[in-house]
């Protein structure tokens, strides 16, 4: 069934999940809001949202070089206090934080970081791609959505596959370690360096 953006966009708000998981929950719920939220529930992907708000100013900035040394990554990575901060687990977390940017290259954080633009270019190249495939158009447009879905899941960090474990999800592995650490945690920024890729 369809399901509406601004639908996911509430459930996301309310649950702090991601955006596949709330509209593949939303599917699952039949488009019924409340069940969708038991959904998530469930699978423990809403459980970490009651820790997202809580402030995180303590953490680590980490870096990782790949072997070769032509692609390298800076990351902040917070927590709430400064005893978390200091654990080994907690530093192990941010260099796989690290590791999974150097090897994924996401262009943005979380969904909310894509401009509207952005979004609605990518939909209107995938369709001019489809405009003389003299397909109907409501078949042009699942293959657009499915399209549109997978450039998201690339593109956007937390939604992409965890590198060393692609049944989940950043945002699965983010919100374990959120449960495991008792502490809200935030990937606050990053920057990724390759070799030769700003030259002219």
């Amino acid at each position: 069934m369809d399901i509406s953006a601004d639908k996911v966009k509430k459930l996301r708000d309310q649950t702090g999940a991601g955006m596949m998981d709330c509209k593949a929950a939303l599917q699952e719920a039949g488009g019924d809001l409340e069940q969708a939220i038991l959904v998530l529930r469930k699978k423990g992907i809403a459980s970490a949202s009651k820790k997202a708000g809580r402030t995180a100013s303590e953490g680590v900035i980490t870096s990782y070089i790949h072997p070769g040394s032509k692609i390298g990554v800076l990351v902040e990575v917070n927590c709430e206090t400064d005893f978390v901060a200091r654990t080994k687990e907690f530093q192990d977390f941010a260099h796989e934080i690290a590791v999974q940017i150097a090897a994924m290259n996401p262009q943005y954080r979380s969904g909310e970081d894509i401009p509207a633009e952005v979004m609605n270019r990518e939909r209107e190249i995938l369709l001019d791609q489809l405009a003389t495939s003299g397909k109907p158009e409501n078949v042009k447009k699942q293959i657009v959505e499915g399209r549109l879905e997978k450039w998201y899941t690339e593109s956007v960090f937390m939604d992409q596959p965890f590198v060393k474990d692609d049944s989940q999800k950043m945002h699965d592995f983010i919100n374990n370690h959120i449960a495991k650490f008792g502490e809200n945690i935030v990937i606050r920024r990053y920057v990724r360096f390759k070799l030769g890729e700003s030259a002219e």
